[in-house]
């Protein structure tokens, strides 16, 4: 039954954040209208909104002017309560897990808007952040450490960028990854952030080897870092803990 509930939200959730994915960078509300064709604008039926029963139903196409649906929305719809059953396999029923769930949606959100479109809006990086400190009063990782990691999330890639633009002259990483790295440390704490943009670092650096391997990319070809740093995050309230004791061993 506890599988159930989480698989039921998960898939519900899922289909609000392709609702975020594709309305959020185009500046439009995720509350009006309802659901609506991308292509012709009229309005979904209800009956085939149910997530992935829907897409399923309608075999991919608007059922009114017959254009297809992106497979993202169902891999979406996928991927959301699959998170959400991992999040749910560490902590189990407690106060930290709807605040877990909550921040896993953020990071979904973040991570495919900037994959598609190399932005990270404040929409979701600011309100995020002033909820992560104010959950941490009575959840993990508490006040000062949510504080400070605000502090260090923003403050190193700011650090950071602000040296690479004087050695090369070229931005180097953009202010919405700063916002969200300081909204990871709000959540996560210092620790955890630092280890979210290490890990980010290691992947966006092997996905441009990869690229550059390919030919599909050069060394200017900009990665989507909020995308790693998603991917970072969420692998950091799984095994965070974990590798930060392990590293803590050889100091």
């Amino acid at each position: 039954m506890s599988i159930a509930l989480i698989v039921a939200l998960g898939l519900a959730v899922g289909s609000f954040v392709t609702v975020c994915v594709h309305r959020l960078p185009r500046g439009e509300s995720v509350v009006t209208p309802g659901s609506r064709c991308p292509a012709c604008a009229r309005p979904i039926r209800w009956s085939d909104n149910v997530p992935l029963v829907g897409y399923l139903r309608r075999r991919g196409r608007c059922r009114a002017c017959g254009a297809p649906i992106s497979p993202l929305y169902p891999l979406v719809e996928l991927a959301t309560p699959a998170l959400f059953l991992l999040q749910y396999g560490e902590l189990g029923w407690q106060p930290l897990l709807p605040a877990r769930l909550a921040f896993t949606s953020a990071l979904l959100v973040l991570g495919l808007i900037d994959l598609h479109h190399r932005i990270l809006p404040n929409t979701i990086t600011l309100p995020g952040t002033a909820l992560g400190l104010a959950l941490s009063v009575g959840l993990e990782p508490g006040p000062v450490d949510a504080l400070a990691g605000t502090a260090v999330g923003a403050g190193v890639p700011l650090a950071l960028a602000v040296l690479y633009h004087r050695l090369r002259g070229v931005e180097g990483l953009g202010m919405g990854d700063v916002k969200m790295l300081a909204m990871i440390g709000a959540w996560l704490g210092w620790q955890a952030a630092l280890l979210t943009l290490l890990a980010a670092s290691v992947l966006g650096s092997l996905a441009g080897l990869a690229l550059l391997a390919t030919g599909r990319g050069d060394s200017r070809y900009p990665l989507p870092l909020g995308s790693f740093l998603a991917v970072a995050a969420f692998a950091s309230t799984l095994v965070g803990d974990e590798l930060i004791a392990w590293y803590a061993t050889f100091c």
